[in-house]
């Protein structure tokens, strides 16, 4: 599984950015109330039912201001939370804790939400084989964390960007001139451990689509009952992919196909955050 702190070179520097866009110069809030330094503590608290994701990059957020920053979590990446529970305590200077706060629970918010929308997608897959996969229809500088939510929650990643695999598109197939030889230049060119991918739109490009080689045919915004045919008449020569517009709604609908994924753009561009709050700012002793 993607780990966005230990395994991703940087992810400190998309953290840093997302502070020095919320803290370009000072927290005049903050410095105004809190001019020196003075311990505190802050509740995480869970406002809705949902996933929990996104623990290292919420801690991270506060360390990269302050390194003496603890947290001490009452969860773990993947657990299903309730509303009220108590997530998180963290303790440090109570500057840091006001200043970090919006851009730790923006990660934290987003990707918990991101991985809870995907646990409902799963579930709807009811134990089939087939599998469900992400896309590249991620927020800006949030892919890493997108993509890790999307793994907490129980799905696939697709590609991560595109020089990690060969996807042929409608506009990679007007470009080449047709899909036969979009394919035969994409084998031409990639090398032979490569699998390639391409985006089909009717019957007729998933037989020629076959005929050329495709190892992956993506069955892109199909009927059910077509879908159903491509199956049949790839039966089995390449893997089988079925993209566009799917939801929590329509899920179930396309498991009858019998396609082996099922990638949804939904899983990170429409799932919305799950509520989580910073509560009971305090300040403490020295020896707590």
């Amino acid at each position: 599984m993607i780990n966005p702190i230990s395994a991703v070179l940087n992810a400190d520097e998309l953290i840093k950015a997302a502070l020095r866009e919320d803290i370009p110069n000072e927290d005049v809030s903050t410095n105004a109330v809190m001019p020196e330094y003075k311990k505190g503590a802050v509740q995480l608290i869970c406002k809705q039912n949902g996933v929990f994701c996104g623990l290292e990059v919420f801690e991270r957020t506060f360390k990269i201001l302050d390194g003496e920053t603890k947290v001490k979590a009452y969860v773990k990446d993947g657990d299903e939370v309730l509303k009220g529970q108590l997530l998180a305590e963290i303790t440090g200077d109570i500057r840091v804790l006001l200043s970090g706060e919006r851009v730790a629970l923006n990660y934290l918010q987003r990707m918990s939400g991101v991985a809870t929308y995907t646990r409902q997608m799963v579930k709807l897959l009811g134990g089939s084989k087939t599998k469900l996969l992400d896309t590249r229809k991620t927020t800006p500088n949030m892919r890493i964390f997108e993509k890790y939510a999307v793994k907490v929650g129980g799905g696939e990643n697709h590609r991560c960007n595109l020089s990690d695999g060969i996807l042929l598109k409608d506009n990679h197939i007007g470009a080449a001139g047709g899909v036969t030889n979009a394919i035969h230049m994409a084998k031409k060119y990639a090398s032979f451990v490569r699998k390639i991918e391409i985006e089909v739109e009717n019957l007729a490009q998933v037989r020629e689509a076959v005929e050329a080689g495709a190892d992956i045919i993506m069955l892109d915004n199909m009927s059910v009952a077509d879908m159903k045919e491509a199956v049949k008449i790839i039966a089995g020569r390449a893997q089988t992919e079925c993209s566009g517009n799917v939801t929590r709604e329509n899920i179930a609908a396309i498991l009858e196909t019998g396609v082996d994924f099922v990638s949804s753009g939904a899983l990170t561009h429409s799932a919305p955050i799950l509520d989580l709050s910073l509560k009971n700012l305090h300040p403490i002793g020295e020896e707590e």
